[in-house]
């Protein structure tokens, strides 16, 4: 990693530390972290991949991964590092990042998770 990308992720990480620290939601990020926890999909209405990054910084977040509308990601695996482009919405174990795909309706900014060099969305 060159200096100007730990340049870049420290700014993205102190964005999301200021996000959590200041309960503020419904903001576009983009960050990289260490997948260390996969959980079950949720298959209540839509289907979501769900799995925790922990970022440079320590902080943890949730992705949830729309699976219904963009392919699972996959292999995934825990040490895997992950790019994430999504919204930001806060809760008390750090946040979550959802918004991870192309909106149908055109409504909200693309989100995409990469991985592996595979670009998901």
């Amino acid at each position: 990693i060159q200096s100007s990308e730990i340049h870049a992720i420290s700014k993205r990480d102190k964005k999301l530390a200021w996000a959590f620290e200041n309960k503020i939601s419904e903001i576009r990020v983009t960050c990289s972290g260490k997948v260390v926890y996969k959980l079950a999909d949720d298959i209540a209405d839509i289907r979501h991949q769900r799995f925790l990054i922990e970022l440079a910084s320590g902080q943890t977040l949730l992705i949830v991964h729309n699976i219904d509308l963009v392919k699972r990601v996959k292999p995934l695996r825990l040490g895997d590092n992950v790019i994430v482009r999504g919204e930001y919405i806060w809760n008390d174990k750090g946040g979550l990042i959802h918004y991870t795909h192309r909106d149908p309706a055109g409504i909200q900014p693309s989100g995409w998770i990469k991985h592996r060099g595979v670009l998901y969305w």
